[in-house]
């Protein structure tokens, strides 16, 4: 299956079967976070993957009560360092730490689709009962959470905005 193929195969999954994911695919999701570029090449984030059942009960009801999350086989938090400010000042705490985590989590989506798994990019959250939850160490900010698991149906894709609203050439 190509790219592109694979990015209009995604969807947004909120119910999903009790079936494990397999370690070959685990592993799988892993390097598609890790291979993500970030800037500078500093890799600054961090990705905790949470199978145990009273854990995700617990990040659902943090994440504004989106019980299904807690449904799903695996739950990946995905961080961001905030000691990038190191590197890049204020810029990378407002700019980079949130697109160095966005790129993994989007290739994680892309390479879950491609497995057959699905996912939901969750951004609605209590961050500081995720820190909590997962007793974070205080440079982590969570950036995103993803449920993942194989989705119980797949909803239809959903409409796109007219490529002129969307797209601008300059030439």
């Amino acid at each position: 299956m190509g790219v592109l193929e694979v990015i209009k195969k995604r969807r947004s999954i909120r119910k999903f079967k009790p079936d494990p994911i397999s370690e070959e695919v685990l592993d799988k999701l892993v390097e598609a976070l890790i291979w993500a570029p970030s800037a500078g090449n500093k890799q600054m984030r961090k990705f905790f993957f949470v199978f145990n059942d009273e854990i995700k009960k617990e990040i659902a009801l943090a994440s504004l009560y989106q019980m299904f999350i807690e449904k799903a086989p695996l739950v990946i938090v995905a961080c961001g360092d905030k000691n990038i400010e190191r590197y890049y000042g204020e810029r990378g705490l407002e700019n980079y730490l949130f697109c160095d985590v966005a790129a993994s989590v989007q290739n994680l989506l892309l390479v879950a689709a491609e497995q057959g798994l699905g996912t939901c990019w969750i951004g609605a959250f209590d961050e500081k009962k995720i820190k909590e939850i997962l007793n974070l160490e205080e440079n982590l900010l969570p950036v995103a959470i993803v449920p993942v698991g194989f989705p119980e149906k797949i909803p239809s894709p959903p409409p796109r905005k007219e490529i002129n609203s969307l797209i601008q050439i300059i030439k």
